[in-house]
């Protein structure tokens, strides 16, 4: 019996191990045609324009690094002005479409007046409409107004999002409404109990939503180049056609992959420093109850 039980168990722990292994080198090679892409980026940008041309067949390794490529990126184009302008942009829209998130989700979780399912639905079907659409109504409302190629312009369209509004939302009616109604008969008004109570329990997705908006700001490009044909107030990412027009030429590969090295990394390292609280938020958000 004992034997039996020592087989079962042997048997049981090598299976084990098969399905490790076989989900383990799953993964690798998952990993490896993913981060493949950046790889060869970074490759093609550390090799000197004569080498890269030279190359008849790809080679994986570098012979001769340099980084004379990165040099090239900050001198033949403003690309300090642009990662300027891109932080500018990003800190304040975050910031105002921060405020106008926390607010409108408070309201539709705890506050009552009238029709207010009803302009909840009205958000969400506002999710169905095509951003193209959207983009050619703000495109009109803000040349109308006086405000293209100025921050403001840039800036105002993207301070609301009725997905940042749901995600919060949700994560809001999580906390009981018995805690909202003992506040208020505390007399605790509501701007306080959002301030002391919501916001600090929901912490993980508010820095969720902070981080993908972070994202999306620095990743803006259809919009910053319809808004703005001004070179004082250029994006990295539209100012990556600048660079590839007038700074470097359409053939210097290298210098182009130098380029788009420095302006992903940031984004690489906000990730991958924060990559928990944006899955916990995640998580968070999308659970009911």
């Amino acid at each position: 019996m004992k034997k039996e039980f020592e087989r079962i168990e042997r048997a049981e722990k090598n299976r084990r191990l098969a399905k490790n292994i076989i989900t383990y080198t799953l993964l690798t090679i998952w990993a490896l045609i993913v981060l493949f892409p950046f790889y060869w980026m970074v490759l093609s940008s550390i090799k000197s324009y004569s080498s890269y041309n030279s190359e008849y067949v790809p080679k994986f390794i570098a012979e001769a690094p340099t980084i004379q490529n990165y040099v090239e990126a900050f001198t033949a184009v403003p690309l300090s002005r642009y990662f300027t302008n891109t932080l500018i942009f990003t800190v304040i829209t975050t910031a105002l479409m921060l405020v106008v998130t926390v607010l409108a989700a408070f309201a539709f979780a705890r506050l009552d007046f009238k029709g207010k399912n009803l302009v909840f639905t009205l958000f969400l079907a506002l999710m169905m409409i095509p951003s193209e659409l959207v983009i050619i109504t703000n495109f009109q409302t803000i040349t109308n107004l006086g405000m293209r190629n100025t921050f403001a312009g840039l800036i105002l369209p993207s301070v609301t999002s009725v997905f940042y509004i749901y995600l919060l939302k949700e994560n809001f009616e999580q906390i009981p409404e018995e805690l909202y109604k003992a506040a208020k008969v505390d007399g605790t008004s509501d701007l306080k109990y959002l301030t002391k109570v919501m916001i600090p329990i929901c912490r993980p997705t508010i820095v969720t939503i902070v981080i993908l908006k972070i994202i999306e700001c620095w990743n803006s490009y259809v919009w910053p180049r319809l808004i703005t044909d001004d070179k004082a107030y250029y994006l990295v990412s539209n100012g990556i056609q600048e660079i590839r027009e007038n700074g470097f030429g359409r053939e210097n590969i290298p210098a182009m992959m130098a380029a788009v090295v420095v302006i992903s990394v940031p984004l690489i390292i906000l990730f991958l420093v924060f990559r928990r609280k944006i899955m916990a938020g995640v998580s968070r958000g999308g659970t009911k109850g």
